[in-house]
């Protein structure tokens, strides 16, 4: 951290507030009922990514490279509905609106890490699906289990370190205008804005981070996509390409109800402020509870699991009854 402060000079006065303020939903009318909404999303996302990732620990058949991708982003979803709504709630329905500076930057750097983690969880998945499809007969050489771990390991150091830049980008800057953070969490751009010194290098940091986060995911997606439809085209039969098309639906659905709201968000054009802060808290809180649901409906391998640990569940209270 010291590195970063020392770029301010020697004759600068330094202010470092003891705490921001998170001013987040103010104006809007019957917000509490919001604040019910995401309670109950969040209670849906813990316990449908706690279910995806036992399903894939106790299921052996589950225990492919695949599915470490899976359970990678039932982590990734569990903890950051874990980072962010518990806070929001304690923010907003308890009125603690007031935050330790530290504790912001920490609830920052979590929050962005998972979120970041949530479009490269969705980058393996599509990797696994297109060698899957395009080349059937090398996939079992091509995605293994150290590949899978190795991908999924450095997508992890990528997120951290980039974000941890962020962050200590954001230590340099002295903060004497303003200590109301305007929007629902500690949020990048609204804190640096703040800022009463040159925070030109944590504005670049503003937007050259979404390419690597968002935008190089997507388009990677995207391109994958182009090739499996290209290997699809190649299938004697119908019926064969709608049975290989059937294994990218779930994946699909991932990827739209993720990156449809962020781009929605991000360049749907001017809206009221209150508006776009409830958009983008949608963002982050939806996906991590439909993720688990779209799985679940849409893996057979999943559904199957899922059968049999029921069946095993009813057959074991049955046994102790008796």
């Amino acid at each position: 951290m010291e590195f970063f402060n020392s770029a301010l000079g020697k004759n600068i006065t330094f202010v470092r507030p003891a705490y921001f303020i998170i001013s987040g939903f103010i104006g809007i009318a019957n917000v509490k009922f919001y604040y019910v909404f995401l309670f109950f999303v969040y209670i849906v996302s813990v316990v449908g990514n706690t279910t995806v990732m036992a399903l894939i620990v106790l299921d052996h058949n589950l225990r492919t490279p695949k599915y470490i991708a899976v359970f990678n982003l039932a982590f990734v979803d569990l903890c950051g509905s874990c980072a962010l709504v518990p806070k929001l709630l304690d923010i907003f329905l308890f009125n603690h609106h007031a935050i330790f500076y530290n504790d912001c930057l920490a609830f920052l750097f979590f929050c962005f890490v998972f979120f970041s983690m949530q479009s490269l969880s969705l980058v393996a998945l599509s990797y696994d699906r297109l060698i899957a499809i395009f080349f059937p007969l090398q996939y079992q050489v091509k995605v293994t289990h150290r590949f899978m771990l190795s991908l999924i390991g450095s997508f992890w150091l990528l997120v951290i370190t980039l974000i941890l830049i962020g962050v200590g980008l954001l230590t340099r800057l002295s903060f004497c205008k303003s200590v109301v953070v305007n929007s629902f969490f500690c949020d990048h751009g609204p804190l640096f804005w703040m800022a009463c010194n040159d925070f030109y290098p944590s504005y670049v940091f503003s937007r050259l981070s979404p390419s690597l986060i968002l935008w190089l995911p997507l388009i990677f997606i995207l391109a994958s996509y182009c090739g499996i439809a290209y290997s699809l085209l190649k299938i004697s039969t119908a019926k064969e390409r709608v049975k290989a098309f059937k294994t990218c639906t779930g994946h699909l659905s991932l990827v739209s109800i993720y990156f449809v709201p962020v781009l929605l968000v991000f360049y749907g054009g001017k809206v009221h402020p209150n508006t776009r802060i409830i958009n983008l808290s949608l963002t982050t809180v939806i996906p991590p509870m439909l993720n688990p649901i779209i799985y679940v409906l849409q893996t057979q391998e999943i559904k199957q699991s899922l059968k049999k640990l029921l069946k095993m569940r009813g057959q074991f209270q049955i046994a102790t009854k008796n």
